[in-house]
């Protein structure tokens, strides 16, 4: 009967541990407090790499409205990957993301990365399957982030574009395969662009053009399975391009500034219901690692790079041979980044103002990103 027990119990625990988790959160980045939380399925194994989705939501909404509203979880259930939902900073009580916004201040970007090296810390992460998704101000967001950052592998956006000055200055760091969702008839952000926000059709030939894709699609038309939703779509895919690369449009015609597939309740906006953008954008993200990156060094090696004293205090050491370091990121056991440091060759890091206790430090350069386990005294 003790053994029979002590197993139940055990099945008990270890269901319990794989059980589909939430996870709230927040660390102070440029001065600000930013807050967070990200879903793990119940399928994730510690040590197995996943990938990471990054949701990004729209103006004056939250992390917590995009989960509600376009869960991912479901589908991250099936798939076996991590899906994080931000939250953006706040200007006169509103939600928003600076993705470059003339006279405004939160780095955006780097809170982004951060997040990603939180959640790393914690969980086992692929560096080389990180994607980002946004709807509307959150879809500007996610452009900016491949234009700025060289840690996604695709992105996405639906309702939203690109800023005329983004359109104009926009080097990605390396061939950034994307997907874009945008209604004919969106009265936010219209789908022939503004003075200040690039045409629809402008922002994915920008894309096709940076990922090397012929210029001429294949058109098909997506079923007309809801004949009641008052908007149809067609299906644009322009292949050919870097790596394999491909870039994806759908046309939703008569759609308005809404998530197909996933009504507002007691909105009139028009959705179309003839397909899950949510199915359609991870069904897109999910073959494509980081551009270049199959020689990136994962969490599980590194021993190359030497982190000493370890235990530490005051002063830490780094030496990574001919590579250099360009990043530094300290993070707590609750997951809070409580140092962060860039530069061009990053040797010591000042530790002094840290707490005696047990942290994760993760190090990045080119062509790696490498995390290990830390003590201060």
């Amino acid at each position: 009967m003790h053994k029979t027990t002590l197993s139940i119990l055990f099945l008990f625990l270890l269901n319990a541990l794989r059980a589909q988790t939430t996870v709230n959160g927040s660390f102070v980045h440029g001065g600000i407090t930013r807050t967070y939380s990200f879903y793990v399925p119940a399928s994730y194994v510690p040590g197995e790499a996943v990938p990471l989705v990054i949701g990004l939501h729209g103006l004056s909404s939250s992390g917590s409205d995009f989960a509600q509203y376009r869960n991912f979880g479901p589908i991250a259930d099936t798939a076996n990957f991590i899906v994080a939902y931000p939250d953006g900073s706040l200007l006169f009580g509103v939600r928003y993301w600076n993705y470059g916004i003339t006279g405004s201040s939160p780095d955006d970007v780097g809170f982004i990365e951060a997040l990603i090296d939180t959640i790393s810390a914690q969980y086992t992460i692929n560096p080389n399957r990180v994607y980002s998704v946004g709807m509307s101000n959150g879809s500007f967001m996610s452009y900016y982030l491949a234009c700025q950052s060289d840690r996604f592998a695709a992105v996405g956006g639906v309702t939203g574009s690109m800023s005329t000055s983004m359109y104009n200055s926009c080097v990605p760091a390396h061939p950034t395969p994307a997907i874009h969702v945008h209604g004919t008839e969106d009265p936010t952000n219209p789908y022939d662009g503004t003075a200040s926000m690039t045409a629809i059709e402008d922002l994915v030939q920008f894309w096709v053009n940076q990922n090397n894709c012929n210029t001429t699609p294949q058109i098909t038309s997506v079923p007309n399975t809801n004949t009641s939703d008052g908007a149809t779509a067609e299906h644009y895919l322009y292949s050919g391009g870097t790596d394999g690369h491909t870039v994806e449009f759908f046309k939703v015609i008569g759609g308005e500034h809404t998530w197909p597939g996933c009504p507002m309740p007691g909105s009139s906006d028009v959705t179309c219901m003839d397909f899950d953008a949510r199915v359609e954008i991870w069904r897109f993200f999910s073959p494509y690692e980081r551009s270049g990156s199959s020689s990136l060094e994962t969490h599980s090696k590194g021993d190359w790079l030497k982190m000493y004293p370890n235990p530490a205090q005051d002063i830490l050491n780094l030496d990574a041979g001919e590579r250099l370091i360009n990043t530094v990121v300290i993070m707590d056991m609750k997951g809070r980044v409580v140092k962060k440091l860039r530069g061009q060759a990053i040797q010591q890091v000042d530790i002094s103002t840290l707490k005696p206790g047990q942290y994760t430090a993760a190090m990045s350069g080119k062509d790696f990103h490498i995390v290990k386990k830390l003590t201060i005294l």
